[in-house]
């Protein structure tokens, strides 16, 4: 596996989104075999793994701890802050943001007990807090790698303003966004913001969620517990209109020998050097296919003819409903 640069952080080129392995996409599955995936993708090569307290909650940042806690000099784990998960709270209602210092701390000290480390290797913020002005956030989070409890500080789904207010009190060293063929918000502002400064790019369901794995149409039906049934992007008008996107992959890949998920992968990692997808799986062969797109090399002429095909091409849907929505982009 290749290496690439979020900052001054060295990490495999395509990392592991283990959100899925504790929540979101239906049942969860065996525990024991999580593990076995998640080592596995260390001997694969991937050195990069994103995890958060809200997954689960908390299951995830345990998951992902217990199974790489044999392999910690191998890896880089990033894991995020600034949710309220107050068990109190109605769970039909709207998340809630918490990014006071004092809470960042708490989460801090949680997260390292979870994960099983002495230190936090990146360390987001998971959406930006209106209440809490950034420069507290990066301060908090400064003090926290002054003390040698974190190592890296990044953002999520921040706009670029906040990005550099941020970053003039605490280097940021990556920002996590969603992008890929079917989510390119972030070319217009995000990503020429990040070159300049210097941070690094995490894209997160660089896959669509799944969608662009060819895998997904109309007639797909997903587990009542999977959070895709509600997303505007998952309708199934939205799918059908949406399959061009998917039959762009495929002529691609069928040129060049992979498959829709490798290109849309290898069209990620060809866009800036410092871009580091975080692709997420539950099945070994998923996980073996994902890392393969590390390895498809896309010519002058195939990306000319993604951006010629993918130009004429309205995705159609919201990638989130308006009450998360509105928690990103701040």
């Amino acid at each position: 596996m290749q290496k690439r640069r979020l900052g001054n952080l060295e990490v495999s080129a395509i990392g592991l989104g283990c959100m899925g392995m504790s929540m979101s996409y239906g049942p969860s599955p065996d525990r024991p075999e999580m593990i076995a995936l998640l080592r596995s993708a260390v001997e694969k090569g991937v050195t990069f793994f994103d995890t958060a307290e809200v997954y689960g909650p908390y299951v995830n940042e345990e998951l992902v701890g217990e199974a790489l806690a044999p392999l910690r000099g191998q890896v880089v784990i990033a894991t995020k802050f600034g949710f309220d998960l107050d068990p109190a709270r109605d769970p039909k209602s709207s998340p809630a943001l918490d990014s006071r210092p004092e809470h960042i701390r708490q989460v801090a000290e949680a997260s390292l007990r979870r994960l099983r480390v002495e230190a936090i290797d990146l360390f987001y913020q998971h959406r930006v807090d209106p209440e809490v002005p950034i420069e507290e956030v990066a301060g908090a989070v400064q003090d926290l790698i002054r003390t040698g409890k974190v190592r890296h500080f990044g953002l999520s789904e921040a706009a670029p303003a906040t990005i550099r207010r941020a970053h003039a009190v605490q280097p940021v060293t990556a920002v996590q966004s969603e992008y890929s063929l079917w989510t390119r918000t972030p070319e217009a502002e995000l990503l020429p913001t990040l070159q300049e400064l210097g941070i690094g790019f995490v894209p997160y369901s660089p896959l669509g969620r799944g969608f662009l794995t060819g895998r997904i149409d109309e007639t797909t039906t997903f587990d009542r517990t999977d959070f895709r049934n509600h997303l505007p992007r998952f309708s199934p008008e939205a799918r059908k209109a949406n399959q061009a996107l998917v039959e762009l992959l495929a002529r691609i890949g069928a040129r060049r020998q992979a498959t829709p998920a490798q290109i849309a992968l290898a069209w990620l990692l060809a866009q800036k050097p410092w871009i580091v997808p975080i692709p997420g799986t539950r099945r070994p062969e998923r996980l073996e296919e994902n890392l393969g797109g590390a390895a498809v090399r896309l010519t002058p002429e195939d990306l000319g003819a993604i951006a010629s095909a993918a130009a004429a091409i309205t995705v159609q849907g919201d990638r989130y409903p308006e009450n998360l929505e509105r928690l990103t982009g701040r």
